[in-house]
């Protein structure tokens, strides 16, 4: 069956539709925070209260929409036929209604009739039990009659059939039943199956069963059973339309194309150029679609910020081996933006100017730094070279060295604005590896040597810890839930500066906040000041803290105890304190000044009368 992006996109969303879903259409990019991941990384994320038992807004139990995902721990894969960082889902839900009988059969009608695959040879997998869970025998009984072969059922383990997001308490999970199907009959040898590394057999989706949610000691049942649908629109585009290469589906086949005639090179055809064009194409894809975002971010040093500049810079560096200027780099996000996603996404055509805007400036910042910073990384390899080749010659057992320093690596981060991450691929590229632990224990010697010599600043910005910079400091926090409520939650602070005569408060956003969003701000802070709301110190592992909603600037590891201050339904914050009781003792907050503080970058100076 071939089908184009737009194409599969209807199809999917028709067929639940018809079966009584409402499509509920796709939110941010961005984590909200209670999940303690900063990107929504699987489309069933941003449902996870649903899923748990509260009601839709919509007051429906059948959902279903196509969700876009970012995912970068994979980053470094990108350059391959299949990794993406930016990557749609097609989902459906049952929120308490249907579950696996009506599900299996729908699935199966879907590749069968819709998509015209040979129910002969598709094969599913299926969770087979163990000391936590039971085997999933009514599953593989309800395949079976529908006609998938027997002996094309395999019973595989939780690590392979059972899902649930790693590193969170109290979210929904379950067992899991995958579809696979051939991408030829051609098997490698008598046991090619599902389970042969060949790649003969590609998986399409799966349905989670999740009748669980997960604890810190184990599972327990969730009071509704509720059924999540996963099928991946990339990997099911490509595989339709008979392709090995997600690259070569109408959703790059335009960037593809441009990028080779500009630089002269066909793709698939030479493996350096051919990596570089994914790269390219795939970091710009999810640069778009970040900025873009209904709660979109810009390049910046910290959180999500950061991922994006990384995304970003390591786009521009492969599009210089190419030959692409920031003009070509332009046209690929004008591609994204005014075709491959004018449809899907409408925001992105509204946003063009902006996006382009923010591209263009990270190009220009990421200019001068990539040429000095290029030079002294060379500098450090010559360096490497020279006395590698003067210690051979005086001696002959020695071993070449062929590690940059942690100590050089900082420098090139410190000095020159070198991330470390391109320090490590391009010494890769040349054979060498970086040394991470020393880099990490000199990046962690200059943020101590900053601390120190921060003139008589402390925790949360405080110049002292009397009383009122004490309730400066809990105005910050009120505050800060102010601006992510009011701009998104990627709004994240960039500096504090506490006295007891006044505070100033550096936050990021890339425009002149108007008269009436200060008034509405303002307004937010008095209201929870006039709400008389307590403020708790909790005390719980890092990691814990993520999934119960906190947010905050937290360089320690998962396990660490942290302290979370907790302001009524208003903040809930990983902080190091001092804070007051209860919010009464505030007085009146006024904000006397807003202004750029630097590039993206904006500043408030308020009082508390």
């Amino acid at each position: 069956m071939k089908i184009n992006s737009k194409e599969l996109r209807k199809t999917w969303l028709n067929y639940y539709e018809e079966k009584g879903h409402l499509n509920i259409g796709a939110v941010s990019l961005i984590g909200d925070g209670s999940t303690g991941v900063m990107f929504n990384v699987a489309g069933m994320q941003p449902l996870m209260p649903y899923l748990l038992g509260e009601k839709h807004p919509s007051g429906k139990t059948r959902l279903c929409n196509v969700q876009g995902c970012v995912r970068t721990v994979d980053i470094d894969s990108v350059g391959d036929q299949s990794h993406l960082t930016f990557f749609e889902m097609m989902g459906n839900w049952s929120l308490g209604d249907y579950f696996k009988k009506e599900k299996t059969k729908w699935t199966f009608d879907l590749l069968t009739k819709v998509f015209g695959l040979d129910k002969n040879k598709i094969c599913s997998t299926v969770f087979a039990g163990d000391d936590s869970a039971p085997r999933d025998e009514e599953t593989a009984k309800l395949l079976e009659d529908l006609g998938i072969k027997k002996e094309n059922i395999y019973f595989l383990p939780k690590s392979d059939n059972w899902w649930e997001l790693e590193g969170t308490v109290g979210t929904p999970c379950g067992p899991d039943n995958e579809w696979f199907y051939p991408l030829h009959d051609k098997p490698c040898s008598k046991n090619c199956d599902i389970n042969c590394k060949c790649g003969r057999y590609v998986e399409i989706g799966n349905d989670v069963y999740m009748q669980y949610k997960k604890t810190k000691t184990g599972y327990e049942p969730l009071a509704n059973k509720n059924v999540d649908t996963g099928f991946g629109f990339e990997r099911v585009l490509m595989f339709l339309n008979g392709y090995t290469d997600v690259y070569k589906t109408d959703l790059f086949s335009d960037v593809i194309e441009y990028m080779s005639k500009v630089c002269g090179k066909e793709y698939d055809t030479e493996e350096e150029s051919t990596k570089a064009m994914r790269i390219v194409a795939d970091h710009m894809r999810t640069t778009v679609m970040l900025i873009g975002d209904p709660n979109g971010i810009v390049p910046s040093n910290t959180g999500s910020g950061y991922v994006l500049r990384r995304l970003m810079r390591r786009a521009i560096r492969y599009s210089k081996t190419l030959g692409l200027t920031a003009e070509d780099l332009c046209k690929i996000a004008c591609i994204y933006i005014d075709d491959v996603y004018k449809e899907a996404y409408p925001l992105l055509t509204e946003k063009k100017d902006y996006i382009l805007s923010e591209i263009t400036k990270e190009i220009n910042k990421f200019e001068t730094m990539l040429v000095q910073g290029t030079k002294e990384f060379e500098k450090v390899v010559s360096g490497i070279a020279r006395k590698n080749e003067f210690m051979s010659k005086s001696n002959p057992n020695y071993v070449p060295e062929k590690q940059i320093s942690g100590k050089q690596a900082f420098r090139l981060y410190e000095t020159f604005g070198f991330p470390v991450e391109m320090t490590v691929e391009m010494a890769n590229e040349l054979g060498l590896d970086v040394d991470m632990e020393g880099y990490q224990k000199a990046f962690e010697e200059h943020q101590e040597l900053a601390r120190s010599v921060a003139a008589g600043v402390n925790k949360g910005g405080l110049a002292g810890q009397g009383e009122m910079e004490t309730k400066y400091h809990t105005a910050t926090h009120i505050m800060l839930a102010g601006l992510r409520k009011m701009f998104g939650e990627n709004t994240v602070q960039h500096g504090s500066n506490i006295t007891a005569e006044r505070m100033r408060f550096d936050f990021n956003l890339d425009r002149k906040m108007s008269d009436e969003e200060i008034k509405q701000l303002e307004d937010f802070v008095n209201n929870a000041i006039s709400r008389k709301l307590t403020v708790t110190r909790l005390e719980m592992p890092y990691k814990e803290a993520l999934a119960s909603g906190a947010y905050g600037i937290y360089n320690g590891k998962p396990d660490e105890i942290v302290s979370v201050y907790v302001i009524g339904d208003v903040d809930r914050q990983i902080c190091g304190g001092p804070h007051v009781k209860n919010t009464e003792v505030l007085g009146k907050f006024k904000i006397l000044k807003e202004q750029s503080s630097s590039s993206g970058i904006r500043r408030i100076k308020a009082i508390l009368e």
